[in-house]
């Protein structure tokens, strides 16, 4: 606990310094070469048309024409052989186990973050959807204790590419998109997602490349991330429904989550009822056809199939305690080999 209260009394006195100073420390163009020192063997002679989009230099891998869907994406951000899975969320996944999340639903404050993140949750839920919350506040509370039992974790707003780049940069390994509506709008949220080329992702700064962060990962954070992110896409709506099976089979979904609340607002059904049942029924078929991890409030830890779960609020956990919400489930996470979560 000693630990927990200095971490937040530092962000506290310090505020978005901190946040600041890693973003510095990670922001590429605040690393770049001395100018003048580098040469540009390659570089277009000046104000000659140097027909680039038509021929290649030798020796480069795409010949011809540029053309964009023909392109044969190259080795540099390859992960090195070998590498091992840091994300203790990912990796439990991976080897079937339940996942946990704790909804932090209200609170800004670092301390009520990191006490959650050290209750015994696999990751925290910030929630950004139904929340007032910003941004800054929430990259302060991960800041706090970015490497507590929980791993820092958030469902956004929307399906949009600051949104999603904004929680990426500022450390999230869990990442939760709500109300995905169509294939094609699953597709841009995996395109936000991920680095190429998988997706689509930016290269920017943020404290998710800082050292107190994932900066010193083995292999490098850019490098590993597409392996070690967790994304789950929500499906609460009629339209989603229709396109579920396809958005299971998307390349980069780790898990589906059957929404329970708002499929019931959306389709007019409670639990129970014929109607509503065959709702999470077919998420739940899309999720096995698609060998996909399937999610769900934690009332469901017991429905068949059912691995990933969201628990309760921080008032819900401080009124309950969180062994009593998850019983057997607290403090299974599985210790990665490698990582900033591995046995020191």
């Amino acid at each position: 606990m000693k630990r927990i209260l200095f971490s937040a009394a530092f962000v506290a006195a310090v505020g978005l310094g901190a946040v600041a100073a890693n973003s510095q420390v990670a922001d590429p163009y605040a690393n770049n070469a001395a100018a003048g020192t580098l040469k540009f063997p390659l570089a277009a002679p000046a104000g000659v048309d140097s027909k680039a989009f038509d021929k290649a230099p030798a020796n480069a891998v795409n010949q011809g024409k540029f053309d964009d869907k023909t392109w044969k994406y190259g080795t540099a951000f390859n992960p090195p052989p070998g590498a091992k899975i840091w994300n203790p969320v990912k990796l439990k996944m991976m080897q079937g186990g339940k996942v946990t999340g704790g909804t932090l639903f209200a609170s800004t404050d670092p301390s009520t973050y990191c006490a959650m993140a050290n209750a015994g949750y696999d990751f925290i839920w910030v929630e950004h959807q139904h929340t007032a919350r910003s941004w800054a506040d929430t990259a302060r509370m991960w800041a706090a204790c970015p490497q507590a039992k929980a791993v820092p974790g958030v469902r956004v707003a929307y399906t949009d590419e600051k949104e999603v780049q904004t929680a990426l940069d500022s450390g999230a390994l869990v990442l939760v998109v709500p109300t995905i509506r169509s294939y094609e709008e699953a597709i841009r949220a995996r395109n936000w997602a991920y680095f190429p080329p998988l997706g689509k992702r930016s290269q920017g700064g943020g404290q998710a490349f800082s050292s107190q962060f994932w900066g010193n990962v083995p292999g490098g954070y850019r490098q590993t991330i597409n392996d070690n992110l967790v994304l789950i896409l929500m499906i609460e709506t009629l339209d989603g429904l229709k396109d579920v099976d396809r958005i299971a089979k998307i390349p980069g979904v780790t898990a589906i989550f059957a929404a329970s609340g708002d499929l019931a607002n959306h389709t007019g059904y409670r639990q129970n009822d014929p109607d509503y049942e065959r709702n999470i029924n077919i998420v739940h078929d899309a999720a096995i056809k698609a060998g996909v991890r399937l999610c769900g409030p934690l009332a469901w830890r017991d429905r068949p199939d059912f691995t990933c779960l969201q628990a309760g609020s921080e008032t819900a956990a401080i009124a309950n305690g969180v062994k009593q919400d998850l019983g057997n489930l607290t403090n299974t996470q599985p210790v990665p080999e490698v990582g900033p979560y591995a046995k020191k």
